[in-house]
């Protein structure tokens, strides 16, 4: 029955003209007794030629590579001593760096509270720096930037601050932020065929873009995107950030969050995230005023929450601007993915704020009603 249900839900989201193609993932329960559950329907693309969605399809995840990719990555490093909550940004950025803006910490830019803008279209200004110097470039832009409030204050969703952790990973690592969160965050797991980053130079990975889903017909690419990330400020960084620029299938991010929860649960080890520092993090930051924020994870917000209405207040998850999101609850000890391409063929529709806590309440209904 909730296969069925689950699928009907993703029926009734294409036949209304909310995305193009969904994926569903469920886990219900811990360790070697959880329930999986993956259900998809839909056309993978529209444009230029229809496509039916396969299970094996990767979507671009947006931002949940906030969560699933630079968060845990921090983890790692914290689990290595190579970095500490309570850094401040000259250590963290190997910079000589003034004022307010020096004492942004790690668990500032984690939980959206350093005083970073929200966004910036750092890739109008990038045309003409060559491709090795782009990420240093917007390290340097972001520095300079005029801080919205003092460090701590309150929060704001920045995507600048996760592009600087991005590239602190990367300093902290000495390799590439993708070459660590794939050996240190997702091989543990067997996770990396599954979730990866997809740069534009990887000539191996780029040709296989039939198994990606399509997003926006983008305007000054001048084609539909497929394969290739979605966000502009991640493209002109080729491909791989701190914000943006994962790509996973529906049966990779479903495990994934399971293991989150096993993790979480103590039903599970990772070998290089200690559970106390994971616990930690998955945990609401109540010292910022108003903030729903974990760190690098949100909790669901007292009202109007995306999650829907039946996720505990101890919850956390995220969103990504495609049309992806996830919610994991450690006292229902569920998992729930809905893997969209609702930006394909224009961001225009929007319809997907009301189907998405909609979606989450029915399956938590179905569920929990199959339980009793």
């Amino acid at each position: 029955m909730l296969q069925k249900e689950t699928k009907r839900l993703l029926e009734k989201g294409v036949l209304e003209g909310i995305f193009p193609c969904a994926a569903a993932g469920i886990i219900s329960g811990l360790g070697k007794e959880k329930k999986s559950f993956i259900t998809y329907y839909g056309n993978g693309t529209l444009y230029p030629e229809k496509r039916k969605l396969k299970k094996t399809y990767f979507f671009d995840l947006a931002s949940l590579t906030k969560p699933l990719a630079t968060t845990l990555a921090i983890l790692c490093l914290i689990n290595e001593n190579k970095i500490d909550l309570e850094e401040q940004l000259p250590s963290l950025c190997e910079k000589k760096i003034k004022g307010d803006k020096s004492k942004i910490t790690t668990r500032n830019l984690l939980s959206h509270s350093s005083g970073f803008p929200a966004h910036r279209e750092y890739f109008t200004l990038l045309k003409d720096v060559p491709i090795k110097e782009k990420k240093e470039f917007v390290e340097n832009l972001i520095l300079q930037e005029k801080l919205e409030y003092k460090p701590g204050k309150t929060s704001l969703y920045s995507d600048l601050g996760f592009i600087l952790l991005g590239r602190i990973i990367e300093k902290k690592a000495e390799c590439s932020l993708a070459h660590y969160i794939e050996e240190k965050v997702l091989r543990p797991f067997n996770l990396e065929k599954k979730i990866f980053y997809n740069p534009m130079y990887d000539e191996k990975r780029n040709t296989l873009k039939t198994s990606f889903v399509a997003t926006e017909n983008c305007p000054w690419r001048k084609k539909i995107l497929c394969g290739e990330v979605h966000d502009d400020n991640c493209y002109t960084m080729g491909g791989v950030a701190g914000h943006s620029g994962l790509f996973g299938n529906i049966e990779g991010v479903t495990a994934y969050t399971g293991l989150i929860l096993d993790m979480w649960k103590g039903a599970a080890a990772h070998p290089n995230i200690k559970k106390k520092d994971l616990r930690a993090f998955l945990t609401r930051q109540e010292t910022i005023p108003g903030s729903t924020w974990a760190l690098g994870f949100d909790t669901p917000a007292a009202e109007d929450s995306s999650s829907g209405l039946h996720f505990s207040k101890k919850s956390v998850g995220h969103l990504g601007f495609t049309g992806t999101s996830f919610w994991i609850d450690p006292e229902k000890d569920v998992a729930i993915t809905l893997l969209t391409n609702r930006v394909h063929p224009s961001r225009e529709n929007t319809k997907i704020k009301k189907f998405r806590p909609y979606f989450y309440d029915r399956v938590i209904e179905i569920l929990f009603s199959l339980n009793k």
